[in-house]
């Protein structure tokens, strides 16, 4: 039986925050750029999930994580 990932919204931003944080993608990128980082495979889940949140793939990956909290100012 295949399984695939099921995709939260937090899940979703955490994967993100993560790949920021390895310098893999930029807060500019649209969100369709993460695609090569999910996985054809889970890619459906994942677009599912931000688009019941409204969030466009071309929208900028700033806009999904939207206000963060810094470790220092």
């Amino acid at each position: 039986m295949d399984t695939a990932v099921q995709y939260d919204i937090e899940v979703i931003k955490e994967e993100v925050r993560q790949l920021l944080k390895k310098g893999l993608v930029s807060r500019q990128q649209p969100i369709y750029s993460l695609f090569k980082y999910i996985g054809e495979r889970d890619w459906a889940f994942f677009e599912l999930e931000l688009e019941n949140n409204e969030f466009l793939l071309r929208d900028r990956i700033i806009d999904l994580l939207g206000s963060e909290d810094w470790d220092q100012d």
